[in-house]
């Protein structure tokens, strides 16, 4: 930075329920597009902070997946859809680099791309807000629990704590 100082983030990993204000953030993201909210997944707590020489400052947010009763692609659509990510991931992790820092990895194997509206939803597979780095022992994990979020199932459905690993 100039002048001094530097970002550090770091991203603890969900999913948990949603906080009251993420519910009330995905209620209306949902309505605001024409649909209803049918569940709610905290899937991420990012935390950035910088350090200057002259001043410290923060933020948090979470990153959610408002499970909206939006319909799904064709299974034609979908591979088109995956297609693109595919095609497109290495160049991705490389813009990505550029903005935040090498691509996250474990044990020299790079996260996952997971795309918070999935694919088979419509989320758009190239989209910055659309896709966060994941380990790909919780990416597994997700799959079923979406398919429980959209189906309007607990836990999915309740709120949960405003901080899910403390302050």
């Amino acid at each position: 930075m100039p002048g001094g100082g530097q970002f550090r983030t770091i991203v603890h990993y969900g999913p948990w329920q949603c906080s009251s204000q993420l519910m009330a953030y995905c209620r209306e993201k949902c309505a605001g597009s024409g649909y209803a909210l049918q569940g709610c997944m905290w899937l991420a707590d990012v935390k950035m902070d910088f350090e200057g020489t002259v001043v410290r400052a923060g933020s948090r947010f979470g990153m959610t997946n408002c499970c909206c009763n939006y319909g799904t692609l064709s299974p034609a659509q979908n591979k088109a859809a995956r297609d693109k990510w595919d095609d497109s991931r290495p160049e991705f992790r490389e813009q990505w680099a550029k903005r935040f820092g090498a691509w996250p990895s474990e044990k020299g194997n790079p996260y996952e791309g997971h795309h918070i509206r999935d694919l088979w939803h419509g989320g758009n597979p190239t989209d910055w807000d659309n896709i966060v780095p994941f380990p790909k022992d919780i990416h597994q994990t997700l799959f079923k629990l979406y398919n429980q979020c959209y189906a309007n199932s607990p836990p999915w459905t309740s709120v949960g704590t405003d901080y899910p690993y403390g302050e």
